[in-house]
């Protein structure tokens, strides 16, 4: 019998019969590389998970391709506070436009899914934002990543849990929901939260509380393990959230050294300097030694910066974060185009005010001062009541209801909401009886002559409902809802949408309730009594300019010598003050200086009115047709309706909501303006 021989070759690296030592070492080898092998791999930092996995979509990024956190620098430190081995649990980063926030929080939702599976709540302003950036965001971040697909089933699979507000995976599940839905808020526990846009969400989600408290109450459960990120730009002094989140926090800023001395420093917008007229030479100057800094030397300085905290935190794990556009990357938002928007927006508060929020990540200080009024009593101008100046296009009317009269302001409006006041009509008796809604209806009825030779009629009318809503719902009912805007004051503000609705709420008429009896809308007082403190104060042009042929600023508003001091103090009877909450946070709240403020409400609903009629989203157009429709634009044009106007027989049934009737020798002609009606 031949010796028997071993069944793996040394040459090979095998394990040999005759050599124990060497066979000890190579099964220890292979053990090593077992147990490697049931290893987990090594867990990343949200920064590196996205250098490593994600790749942007064309649907949802300028640059499309590989993410790469070198093109953001200053976003590393932000998404690694998001990873699990960070002790912050609550990470507020208040920011301008275009400094990458976004996709930083998307990449923070695809490193939970994919390396720290959990509960994890998205919210947006409302739920209709959700779906959109769950099409336009989250699906091109699954499907661009192979890892991510992988963990997502389709949304075509049936059972697959995947559907537009919902995203399973192996370990977790990513609800995305709105601010505005209390019922999305409170689904399930969640140990990662991200809240975009926060200065965005209501006051109130469905009435049950602050969107931000009941999300963040999702969390508590998961104690020392969750994550928050509350991201934003933010809106107005003492009403933002993120700023309100971002004082309470260590309040870090990026600090950037200059080539040219070293210095570290954050940069400020005050520093960035050109000439005026000139935006194309804007550069940073160095508060170290004052040189020009040029654009293209920001990249470098992007990439050697480093966040540092200027502020102490009563709550160390919570850390905020501050960016201006300053920092922007190159081929994104330039010095050159900062400086281009800053000389655009001169000579607009609106401008300016989106200027600080979206390019500086700052709050808009509001000034809510209440006008002197005696100024306005002084600067008072002629022309008689009932009749409308020349520059007046289309009336509104805002009413009042009180307990023993309804009180009646009529406004006309121009060419950027320039306006004037037209007619004070006060009604006595109240809203019991039936007299004084048929003389408020007269009203709607009543023409005023223009001094340009036309008569006209109320737009829209916006009623208060504050006091005997259903006896305001069944008259507006009666009146018809395309001239007659029953409203709801609410306070905050809201500049994106100061005017919500309508919605349809319950009637009651002789006790009987309708249902669908009345369109409602919404109005955010604050916004408006803001606005006309603001137009109350800006300069005018003298007499001598006027001859000149100046002409007033947009949204002037002008003030007839028939009204007296009484009027002028309602007018001007509330401010706006900073008031402390009872959790010790700041909130803007506006407060009588004396009782009585009916003209200072009007005003709201008349201005409430205009918008509703579209008189904010009215182009170029529509303004010439209602000049042409007054002769405004020439004598020609004053008897001849545009193409957009329909002549209309005066005896029409159907409430017009913008009549203007020209007088003419062989008898009136009607025009019913088709942007009113």
């Amino acid at each position: 019998m031949s010796e028997p021989t071993s069944t793996t070759s040394p040459r090979s690296g095998s394990i040999s019969d005759d050599d124990p030592i060497a066979a000890f070492d190579g099964a220890a080898a292979l053990l090593r590389a077992w147990g490697g092998g049931l290893k987990p791999d090594p867990l990343l930092t949200v920064s590196e998970w996205a250098d490593r996995y994600r790749k942007l979509s064309s649907r949802s990024a300028a640059e499309p391709g590989r993410y790469r956190t070198r093109r953001t620098p200053y976003m590393k430190e932000i998404m690694d506070a998001l990873s699990p081995g960070h002790p912050a649990q609550r990470i507020v980063f208040m920011k301008a436009a275009q400094v990458g926030a976004t996709e930083s929080g998307n990449s923070f939702i695809g490193f939970v899914i994919h390396q720290a599976p959990g509960p994890m709540l998205a919210v947006q302003p409302t739920v209709e934002l959700a779906k959109r950036n769950s099409r336009q965001r989250i699906d091109p971040l699954i499907e661009e990543s192979a890892a991510l697909r992988a963990k997502v089933k389709p949304a075509r699979s049936r059972d697959a849990g995947n559907t537009m507000l919902s995203k399973e995976f192996a370990g977790g599940i990513l609800i995305m929901t709105g601010a505005n839905s209390a019922v999305g808020l409170r689904s399930t526990p969640a140990r990662y939260i991200f809240l975009d846009e926060v200065d965005a969400y209501p006051a109130s989600a469905d009435e049950e509380g602050d969107p931000v408290s009941l999300a963040e109450a999702r969390s508590l459960t998961f104690a020392h393990r969750r994550k928050v990120f509350l991201v934003s730009t933010p809106t107005i002094r003492g009403l933002s959230r993120i700023e309100r989140e971002y004082e309470a926090s260590d309040q870090r800023r990026y600090f950037v050294a200059c080539p040219h001395c070293g210095i570290p420093q954050w940069l400020k917008f005050e520093r960035l300097r050109w000439q005026k007229g000139k935006p194309e030479t804007a550069a940073y100057a160095c508060e170290g030694c004052e040189a020009a800094i040029a654009e293209h030397h920001k990249t470098a300085m992007l990439e050697g910066g480093e966040w540092r905290p200027t502020a102490t935190s009563a709550d160390p794990t919570t850390i905020g974060f501050h960016l201006s556009a300053l920092y922007s990357p190159v081929g994104w938002l330039s010095w050159e185009r900062i400086a281009r928007a800053w000389e655009a927006a001169q000579g607009s508060d609106e401008a300016i005010r989106a200027f600080r929020n979206t390019i500086l990540g700052e709050t808009w200080v509001e000034t809510g001062e209440a006008p002197d009024w005696r100024r306005l009593y002084d600067r008072r101008e002629s022309w008689p009541a009932g009749t409308v100046p020349k520059g007046g296009l289309f009336l509104t009317a805002g009413a009042d209801v009180q307990k023993d009269r309804i009180e009646v302001d009529v406004w006309a409006w121009g060419r950027g909401l320039e306006s004037w006041l037209v007619d004070h009509v006060v009604i006595d008796g109240g809203p019991e009886h039936a007299q004084s809604w048929d003389r408020l209806a007269g009203l709607l009825g009543r023409t005023r002559p223009h001094v340009l030779g036309a008569d006209m009629q109320i737009a829209r009318l916006a009623i208060d409902t504050g006091y005997e809503a259903p006896a305001v719902y069944a008259w507006a009912r009666a009146q018809g809802f395309a001239q007659v805007a029953p409203v709801k004051g609410v306070e905050g503000f809201n500049r994106a949408s100061p005017v919500s609705g309508p919605t349809y709420v319950d009637a009651t008429e002789g006790g009987r309730r309708i249902r669908r009896g009345a369109r409602l809308w919404t109005v955010a007082v604050s916004t408006f009594k803001a606005e006309t403190y603001r137009f109350l104060r800006l300069d005018r042009p003298t007499g001598e300019e006027l001859a000149a042929g100046a002409s007033f600023p947009p949204g002037t508003v002008h003030l007839p010598d028939w009204v007296d001091a009484e009027w002028l103090k309602q007018f001007v009877a509330e401010q706006l003050v900073t008031v402390k909450t009872k959790r010790g946070f700041a909130r803007l709240e506006w407060q009588k200086l004396r009782e009585r403020n009916e003209a200072l409400d009007t005003r709201v609903y008349a201005r409430a009115a205009a918008w509703i009629a579209g008189a904010d989203r009215w182009p170029e157009a529509k303004w010439r047709d209602l000049e042409a429709q007054l002769g405004a634009g020439g004598d020609d044009a004053a008897h001849a309706p545009s193409r957009d106007v329909a002549m209309a027989d005066e005896t029409a049934a159907e409430p017009s909501a913008g009549l203007i009737r020209r007088r003419a020798s062989r008898g009136r002609r009607v025009f019913r303006s088709s942007y009113l009606g």
